[in-house]
């Protein structure tokens, strides 16, 4: 069934008591993926001072965006009887994983694979990864909520000083470049801004920021293809785009270039400048809402 209305969804995340910093290392490989504490707390979400109070609450986050050599790992990974992960006391039942499709033309773009953040998969690959990696460790991932992502890329940072904490059109060299290599946020994540934009969980819905609805961890939710959001801005737009309120939606351009008919469930041939990073939350989201958060 096909939701045409966007569904506001608040869900209740569960802070860890150690609070910490952590290494989730990829089983049957010698990668890892570092993530990043970050405590709960309220903001404004956008650039109004009128809006109202979003309470985000407490989330580990990637600190760098999700490299090939990472994403590379779903890419290949060999399918198996594994359909279950346990997370505190609740097993967790997944319906299967599919696994991307072989590009038909180099998705790198000729700019770099070891190190550089992976790029043009589509929205739904991008979830479906994040079920992979639930699976393959056994701790709950997704994509971060457009209130989480906002809240983490806030700093005393944003537009000041960006040449030393961003890649954009001015500085790249034409394409996006090897992740963390300039200085972290006051969190201590890397290209939140700049490098490439990033995926995150939410439909796009205009003037959200004006919403009531985002008092309390807040996801927009719908099953249409388009549009879904994007964060940050990336090496090929202007230091002003660059900012932490920046809203960026998808569209059909996204896949301009595709031959296939119909278009790829996997990969967009016009996104060379769209990555992700993931969240993990201590405690599931009910089935429904892990539903949504996979694009299931």
């Amino acid at each position: 069934m096909i939701f045409f209305s966007s569904i506001i969804i608040p869900f209740l995340l569960f802070v860890n008591t150690e609070k910490s910093n952590y290494s989730e290392k990829i089983p049957d490989s010698n990668f890892s993926i570092d993530m990043i504490y970050i405590p709960g707390g309220k903001f404004k979400m956008g650039n109004k001072n009128k809006n109202s109070d979003t309470e985000v609450s407490s989330f580990w986050i990637s600190k760098y965006e999700i490299t090939w050599e990472i994403y590379n790992l779903f890419m290949e990974y060999e399918e198996n009887n594994k359909l279950e992960f346990i997370v505190g006391n609740e097993k967790i039942k997944v319906d299967g994983i599919s696994k991307p499709t072989t590009p038909y033309t180099d998705m790198t773009f000729g700019m770099g694979y070891e190190g550089f953040p992976a790029i043009n998969m589509t929205h739904n690959a991008a979830s479906k990864f994040c079920k992979w990696l639930s699976l393959e460790t056994g701790n709950y991932y997704r994509l971060p909520t457009e209130a989480e992502w906002e809240f983490a890329s806030r700093s005393e940072l944003n537009e000041k000083n960006i040449d030393n904490y961003a890649w954009y059109k001015d500085n790249s060299g034409g394409k996006y470049q090897k992740v963390g290599q300039k200085e972290p946020n006051k969190w201590g994540i890397y290209d939140m801004l700049g490098n490439v934009s990033e995926w995150v969980a939410d439909s796009y819905e205009e003037n959200i920021f004006k919403s009531r609805k985002l008092r309390s961890d807040p996801f927009i939710f719908n099953k249409n293809k388009y549009p879904k959001v994007y964060r940050g801005g990336s090496w090929n737009d202007d230091p002003d785009e660059l900012l932490s309120n920046k809203r960026f939606y998808s569209n059909s351009r996204l896949q301009e270039r595709d031959p296939q008919i119909p278009k790829s469930k996997w990969w967009n041939t016009d996104a060379p400048h769209i990555g992700f990073r993931v969240v993990r939350v201590e405690n599931t989201d009910s089935k429904s809402l892990r539903d949504m958060f996979w694009n299931n």
